[in-house]
């Protein structure tokens, strides 16, 4: 499947991301930015360890930005980003907005903050249901608006201000019906105007393209009235000029169902589903208005685009991710492939680390490998193979580590015994911290396993990280959902690991995937030569429930 590449492309590992999953995803992603041109960015679904800190840090690499769902968001519909309107916008311009935009539903903004909506709906209410003639004052109407709406030509008087009072009225004959501070429209003919402006007029609006003599003008601009000129009758301008209310007046302000960016479309639809209007207001993360979506912007949602790295199973997967578009998956795992909607680019090699397959395929396509990214591949590939020692390290994975080291300009042995001793610093983390910190979750056989590890440089911290997960694994496995977890704490120098276990059936399963006596008040076991989770503890763990399965 080919990118959109007008979207973003999120390079991604497994959850509970180790040091190779998070070095992988920032290696990969900066590989296919300098192939395309793209924006491929490289993310995480977990929390970094340790280890994984010290490693960019020593790089000056920031970290990747936390995801912790892909499922589709507003960000990802097709937002209508028509810009807010002003409060003191008239009801005339309003409509005329909404008819360009072919919209039904306007934003009213201060700035970029929303201060309410007016619907189409509102604007025909508006004129529908009022028969107030004092109704410009009490919305206080700008005579901007009232000339602007009547198309009109301010002869006196000052256009800025607002109407504070008055009725609106249409002359008849001399000054009869007109009080102070009223607006008076005068039909053909001006013979009424000075009459008008005696009684207290604040604004005379003639029509019909006449326009009153001098000595009315000068009268006016004594009294500091305004006078507007427009072309329009005195019919028509009875009708138009209610068209020149704010729409501050009529807007909704209160109880205003609005949307973040980052919401969910799962959450968005059924609040949509039980609102009466058509368009709903986006905000940003500050809160600021970016536009509109309605109902029908969510049959056009685009899947996110995502790349999976140092994994192929779902439930190992970033939450949503049947709901994202994946593009590839890089792995150098067992197969238990997520399903794809498409066709995917699949590259899966039996390599000790998936930064290994990244590197090659740096080489592969003949672009130079940048000193950072380069200590940052190094160090996942020492991570992964336990510094070479892992059974999963292959020649390759070791010409690289040494092809990468040299560009990043670093002494393996040294910058390892530093790595793994920033990630062995277990006095200072809980329990479920480090069961937590390197955890991936299996399904075998209908079982749901949980297999956590950590690696250690001296026996020291062997037994805290045994002491501590053991008091905290039964309540992780709960909490997982799982029906047994097992914890590897493996000791880097004389290559073994430390297991503890629970679960139903994780004893039995111990005994018979390794061929060793675990007594039933054994609360651990010590496994020679076992390191590698995905080369020898899986298989075994395997054989031994496929073992239990067929026995019962």
């Amino acid at each position: 499947m080919q990118a959109d590449q007008s979207r973003p492309v999120y390079v991604i590992g497994h959850k509970n991301p180790d040091t190779d999953s998070v070095c992988s995803a920032i290696g990969y992603a900066d590989l296919k930015r300098r192939l395309t041109g793209g924006d491929y960015r490289a993310v995480r679904c977990g929390h970094l360890n340790d280890e994984t800190k010290f490693v960019l840090s020593r790089f000056g690499v920031k970290p990747p930005e936390y995801v912790k769902d892909i499922r589709i968001q507003v960000m990802d519909m097709d937002i209508k980003r028509l810009p807010g309107a002003s409060p003191m916008l008239s009801l005339k311009n309003a409509w005329k907005v909404m008819h360009d935009a072919q919209v039904v539903t306007l934003c009213i903004t201060e700035g970029s903050t929303l201060k309410g909506l007016i619907t189409l709906g509102d604007i025909v209410d508006s004129y529908m249901d009022t028969d107030d003639s004092g109704i410009l004052a009490l919305a206080h109407t700008p005579y901007t608006n009232i000339i602007e709406t009547l198309e009109g030509t301010l002869l006196t008087g000052d256009e800025k201000g607002t109407v504070e009072g008055g009725k609106v009225v249409v002359s008849q004959v001399g000054a009869a019906g007109v009080s102070a501070g009223d607006i008076v429209i005068i039909p053909d003919g001006t013979e009424d105007a000075g009459e008008c402006l005696k009684a207290g007029a604040s604004c005379l609006i003639t029509c019909s393209g006449t326009r009153p003599d001098d000595e009315v003008r000068n009268l006016a601009s004594e009294k500091k009235v305004r006078i507007i000129e427009t072309k329009y009758d005195a019919f028509s301008v009875s009708k138009m000029i209610d068209q020149a209310i704010p729409v501050v007046y009529f807007m909704k302000s209160q109880d205003l169902v609005t949307f973040r960016m980052t919401d969910y479309v799962d959450d968005v639809r059924p609040v949509m589903a039980q609102a009466h209007h058509r368009y709903f207001p986006v905000l940003d993360e500050k809160g600021d208005y970016v536009g509109m979506i309605s109902r029908r912007n969510l049959l056009g949602a685009k899947r996110k685009q995502v790349i999976l790295m140092d994994h192929n199973e779902k439930n190992q997967a970033v939450t949503g991710i049947e709901s994202a578009s994946i593009l590839e998956i890089i792995d150098h795992h067992r197969l238990s492939a997520v399903e794809t909607v498409s066709p995917v680019f699949f590259r899966n090699q039996p390599l000790g680390s998936a930064s290994t397959i990244v590197y090659l395929m740096y080489k592969e396509a003949h672009v130079e490998v940048k000193p950072d990214i380069a200590g940052l591949l190094c160090a996942a590939i020492l991570s992964d193979t336990l510094i070479y020692k892992s059974p999963t390290c292959t020649d390759t994975d070791i010409q690289c580590g040494n092809e990468l080291a040299h560009i990043a300009g670093i002494m393996q042995d040294e910058f390892a015994r530093e790595m793994f001793k920033a990630g062995s610093d277990f006095e200072h983390k809980s329990g479920e911290e480090l069961l937590k910190r390197d955890f991936k979750k299996f399904t075998i056989e209908g079982y749901s396993v949980g297999i956590s590890q950590v690696n250690a440089m001296m026996k020291e911290e062997i037994m805290i990280a045994e002491n501590k997960a053991g008091d905290s694994i039964k309540g992780f496995m709960n909490s997982e959902k799982l029906d047994m977890a097992f914890m590897m704490i493996t000791l880097i120098p004389s290559e073994s690991s430390r297991v503890i276990w629970t679960g139903e059936c994780a004893r039995e399963v111990l005994k018979t995937g390794f061929q060793t006596d675990i007594k039933d008040d054994d609360t651990d076991v010590l496994l020679n030569g076992i390191v590698s989770r995905k080369q020898q503890f899986l298989p075994a763990i395997v054989e031994g429930i496929s073992a239990i399965s067929q026995a019962t």
